[in-house]
């Protein structure tokens, strides 16, 4: 992002990506407690920032790691030990909707799946860089949040190699043994990775401030059922 600071304190909409992903979690009604990762140093100011979204459940904020993996295991040594359902979710997909993270909850309940990830068609035509075009009919791009039944994400976590650096807590879960189910993403649960995508997030919170409720485009992936990751 090259922003000076850590992408989710940088701003969109007049707040940080990281209150509207916590706003996004808080209006799904659907969890009992949040904790919030960040780099050393910044608790505080997220701790001011969490403290002013509406309906926000408890929230711990503790001092992530020097990789994504490293810092998931820290934010699941913080939760509760009796949590069943754990959801894992990235700031820079700050405008995940409400409805995206109830699906993702209700796929992942008691009887449900134990590993479940949302998912959106591929619309690029990809290539092999060793020669090809591959078939991205049978290609997902995933999301966040993604949901766990607790004991396995803690098993994956613990079954994973030191310093592994993973960079998707489904893949882990995977490695562990799990078998992922996919759900229907969102086109609004894009990663706000650079520059241009910050105008598109503008573009979206200006939408939705001007209609309420889910835009006709906004579940843009087709249903994607039960097939694996």
């Amino acid at each position: 992002m090259a922003a000076g600071r850590p992408k989710a304190f940088v701003a969109v909409g007049g707040a940080p990506l990281l209150v509207h992903a916590a706003a996004g979690l808080a209006a799904a009604d659907a969890l009992d407690r949040v904790v919030v990762v960040v780099p050393a140093g910044l608790e505080d100011e997220a701790r001011r920032l969490l403290a002013e979204v509406p309906g926000m459940p408890p929230t711990d904020v503790v001092e992530g790691g020097p990789s994504r993996q490293a810092s998931v295991a820290a934010g699941l040594g913080a939760l509760p030990a009796g949590a069943d359902v754990v959801l894992v979710h990235d700031a820079a997909r700050a405008l995940a909707p409400a409805d995206l993270v109830r699906r993702v909850v209700a796929a992942v309940r008691p009887g449900g799946h134990e590993v479940v990830v949302p998912a959106v068609p591929v619309a690029d035509t990809l290539r092999d860089v060793s020669g090809g075009v591959v078939d991205r009919s049978r290609l997902r791009g995933v999301q966040t949040p993604q949901g766990f039944t607790a004991d396995v994400l803690r098993r994956a976590h613990v079954a994973a190699a030191v310093g592994e650096g993973a960079t998707d807590d489904a893949g882990l879960a995977e490695a562990a043994g799990a078998r992922v189910h996919l759900v229907e993403g969102d086109a609004e649960a894009f990663k706000v990775t650079g520059p241009l995508d910050l105008l598109l997030a503008e573009a979206v919170l200006a939408r939705r401030a001007t209609s309420p409720g889910p835009a006709p485009s906004s579940a843009a992936a087709s249903p994607v059922g039960g097939a694996p990751a």
